[in-house]
């Protein structure tokens, strides 16, 4: 009998690698939705046509059970959140009640589900609850210092996602994700921003790069790779929390400035970029870095693409999406 898997958050960028991943290892994979963000590229029957649909949403506890109830899933991947830091300080309620108590709620709808404890669940966390990063690199022991509303949610969803396995022997495993990036990006992220506004420049379509710093670090990996590790989680006898990084650090600066090298634009950062305030966030985390070695011990994980691989490989897929696109 074929598994079956439920993806909240399935539009984003995470969900559409996972559910890609889960259909060739022959899963029936249902994402939720909630029914007011299917349009363009958030449309599954689009992006996502072997995806089954099911209506449910974080903030409400009797769609929750019900999804539950209709799925009956082996496996229950947590993707769903609020996931842009930025936007968080300007809407900080709103990521607490979806990113933080959105998990609580799905948690208590598989602990009052039958058969739960068959049930395996993966909540993404993040390394965003690192914050002001207590020790360098980070792995499973450091201490969480979150620095915006997101981060704050994540730690709090983290910690639950913990209790509910220590109290009610849940299979509940936790990926403290670094940054991973990839072409299914949202535009509003600075990866998928630096790569777009360089094609649209590299094309004509843009005469400058706005950014609110270039200074902070962070580990950045492939997305791809990244929900490998997910999958793995699940698969384990026992659940547990793993780190999921490169071990590697760069600047936004650094990826600015691979991204107009592989454009082929010369002096790109002196050339285009501009420093804008209003990108600024009132916190800032300055340096991310990620220690995997649990993951590559128990779960035999290693990422796959490099730094410049990921870099050239987003330049060149919006190079080609802005070459066909009508402004």
């Amino acid at each position: 009998m074929r598994k079956k898997a439920l993806i909240t958050g399935i539009t984003g960028q995470d969900g559409k690698h996972l559910a890609d991943l889960l259909l060739e290892k022959d899963y029936e994979v249902y994402g939720m939705v909630t029914g007011h963000r299917e349009t363009g590229r958030n449309d599954l029957g689009i992006t996502l046509p072997k995806v089954k649909k099911v209506y449910g949403d974080l903030a409400d506890n009797s769609s929750l059970a019900n999804v539950l109830d209709e799925v009956k899933p082996d496996e229950v991947y947590n993707l769903g959140a609020l996931t842009f830091v930025g936007l968080s300080f300007s809407q900080p309620e709103i990521t607490a009640n979806v990113t933080g108590l959105g998990t609580l709620r799905l948690l208590e709808a598989l602990r009052n589900s039958p058969n739960f404890q068959q049930i395996k669940f993966y909540q993404a966390s993040s390394s965003e609850m690192f914050g002001k990063v207590q020790s360098v690199p980070q792995n499973e022991t450091t201490s969480f210092y979150p620095r915006s509303p997101y981060g704050v949610a994540k730690t709090f969803a983290h910690y639950t996602t913990v209790n509910y396995r220590e109290s009610y022997g849940m299979h509940a495993s936790c990926g403290i994700l670094f940054n991973h990036e990839g072409p299914y990006r949202g535009l509003e992220f600075v990866t998928r921003k630096i790569t777009n506004t360089v094609a649209r420049i590299k094309l004509g379509k843009a005469k400058e790069l706005r950014l609110g710093t270039l200074e902070p670090k962070r580990d950045w990996g492939y997305a791809g790779d990244y929900v490998e590790a997910m999958y793995l989680m699940l698969q384990q006898e026992k659940p547990s929390d793993y780190v999921i990084a490169t071990g590697e650090t760069h600047s936004v600066r650094e990826f600015a400035e691979l991204a107009f090298e592989v454009a082929d634009l010369q002096d790109g950062i002196e050339k285009y970029v501009k420093i804008d305030k209003k990108f600024q966030r009132p916190a800032e985390v300055d340096l991310l870095i990620g220690d995997a070695t649990k993951a590559e011990k128990i779960l035999n994980w290693k990422p796959k693409l490099s730094f410049e691989g990921l870099v050239s490989l987003m330049v060149e897929n919006d190079l080609k999406i802005e070459s066909q696109r009508q402004d």
